[in-house]
């Protein structure tokens, strides 16, 4: 088994479905990854020992999900000198916009890199290109995303023979 390059945490599991396209995106770009729930405000000390052990497990990259007060990623970033990228959860109270802004506004010293609400397809693109900088498998892979969603826009402009689009 390949030692796994992605760590895919939550704050809750009802975070699953929108992170689960992080884990899809993993699974087309074949790296491996682990999903964990660990919150920051439950289970404290869970998250600081997998933070800091993440680097000699063999993790490259953390991606993490969080709603409402949204500490996971900043938490996470406190203790990993690893690349996290925050993934704010859509929330009924202020629909994200609460989740958003506790991620993005981070501390000099302690940066995590933001997506949008919901972005976790997003978030581990931005994965999958921190990890091809130094694999050309998953480069090269990235190469053939690129063109593939550039031939499906493009695809987009193709009309019938009544100038309708198809």
């Amino acid at each position: 088994m390949n030692q796994v390059e992605v760590g895919i945490i939550m704050g809750s599991d009802s975070d699953y479905p929108i992170m689960e396209s992080a884990v899809n995106v993993c699974r087309e770009f074949s790296v491996s990854y682990e999903v964990k729930v660990i919150s920051a405000h439950r289970t404290p000390e869970d998250l600081a020992d997998y933070a800091k052990t993440a680097t000699e497990r063999g993790l490259k990259v953390i991606i993490a999900g969080a709603g409402g007060a949204a500490h996971l990623p900043g938490v996470t970033a406190a203790f990993t000198v690893l690349p996290v990228i925050g993934v704010p959860i859509h929330t009924k109270t202020l629909n994200g916009i609460d989740s958003l802004y506790s991620i993005v506004q981070m501390p000099p010293g302690v940066p995590v890199a933001t997506v949008s609400i919901n972005g976790a397809k997003n978030a581990a693109l931005l994965a999958m290109q921190i990890l091809a900088t130094s694999d050309k498998t998953i480069y090269n892979k990235l190469i053939s995303f690129k063109e593939k969603i550039a031939d499906e826009s493009r695809s987009k402009n193709q009309k019938d023979e009544f100038g309708i689009f198809l």
